[in-house]
């Protein structure tokens, strides 16, 4: 099993350590429900350097990566953002990633910790356009520091205007005393911040720079089980939950980034099935009755018919009921239709609602 470069700091913290993706990472420190709302409210930071970095270089990297994503890469300008898909041929999708634009010759995938080397098969079986791609996963460190303080926290860390970097673009430059640093306007929160890409070498200085100047803040340390609490009450989707090899992206609701202004890997079928609607859909749900839904918990009409099965569900730390997703049938789909979630011998009343979930 791997440690992150800051793995002693999570120790000394306290933090409840798991194995996960092959790393050893911090599930919590004070608890889900503090991390959670230190989050929404405030100022947290998360240790993701288990995530995948890939840099796509050379002539063609535009055109490559248009004919692997599902997304169209040709609307982003220089230091630009994108989220994206990897469609494989058995309309289900290899990996949700986020693209990043250096110039037309210089991409940077970055992939769940999970796939990696998945993902990095995929691509190279791909590479018919002679592009260079490389793999840095386990030289980078990426720490997100997520909530609506951040900016003010971290202006004092970097000349570089915190509010002029908009929503999915980034700047490279100085950062808590490294001036090779990427500050992304990116994360997975809903709450806003950045995500840092660092050297591992400079992650721990980065790291005791970033908490020394969120002290006024509040600033916490935030497991991943909090990420997934703040990602699931803004409907983001996880990979291996809630999108998978057998999960379209016209199914998951990510019709939003498949674009077929060009084709890529499976294109003609997913436009066939976006045109002619999915059998199943990926929707948001919330209990009415008491409970909490899990992942593989089936769901049932009214009728006591089997529809669907949960993907992802918990109980909302800001909203305190229970929030889930899940699969049913498209006719089963539509907003406040009422669904029962069966949680152990009982049928628990949920409605489906509109995404992000609300009070």
């Amino acid at each position: 099993m791997k440690n992150t470069a800051l793995n002693d700091i999570h120790v000394k913290l306290g933090a409840k350590m798991v194995e996960f993706a092959g790393y050893n990472m911090p599930i919590q420190y004070e608890g889900v429900k503090a991390e959670h709302l230190a989050v929404r409210n405030s100022l947290g930071v998360f240790d993701v350097s288990h995530m995948g970095e890939f840099y796509i270089t050379g002539d063609k990297s535009h055109d490559f990566l248009q004919s692997i994503l599902s997304n169209d890469i040709s609307v982003l300008i220089n230091d630009q953002a994108q989220y994206t898909c990897m469609p494989n041929d058995k309309n289900g999708i290899v990996d949700d990633l986020i693209v990043y634009k250096f110039n037309d010759k210089k991409y940077m995938l970055v992939v769940n910790a999970s796939n990696i080397e998945k993902d990095l098969n995929w691509i190279n079986s791909k590479n018919n356009y002679g592009v260079s791609i490389k793999n840095e996963s386990e030289k980078y460190s990426l720490l997100a520091i997520q909530g609506p303080k951040a900016i003010d926290a971290m202006q004092s860390l970097t000349n570089i205007d915190l509010n002029s970097i908009a929503f999915y673009h980034f700047k490279q430059g100085l950062f808590a005393g490294f001036d090779d640093v990427i500050i992304s306007a990116t994360g997975y929160t809903g709450s806003g911040g950045f995500e840092i890409y660092c050297k591992n070498e400079q992650a721990i200085k980065i790291w005791n720079k970033v908490f020394e100047a969120g002290i006024e803040y509040n600033i916490k340390p935030i497991g991943l089980a909090a990420r997934d609490t703040l990602r699931l009450e803004m409907g983001y989707c996880l990979y291996g939950n809630d999108i998978n090899e057998t999960t379209s992206p016209i199914e998951a609701g990510l019709g939003w980034i498949t674009k077929f202004t060009k084709e890529f890997t499976n294109s003609h079928y997913l436009k066939k099935e976006k045109e002619n609607g999915p059998e199943k859909k990926l929707v948001a749900f919330e209990t009415i009755e008491r409970g909490i839904p899990r992942k593989d918990y089936e769901i049932y009409s009214k009728e006591n018919t089997k529809i669907g099965i949960v993907t992802s569900g918990t109980m909302s730390p800001s909203y305190n009921k229970g929030i889930g997703l899940g699969y049913v049938n498209s006719d089963y789909s539509l907003k406040d239709e009422f669904i029962f979630v069966k949680i152990r011998d009982k049928y628990i009343k949920s409605k489906i609602v509109k995404l992000p979930f609300k009070a």
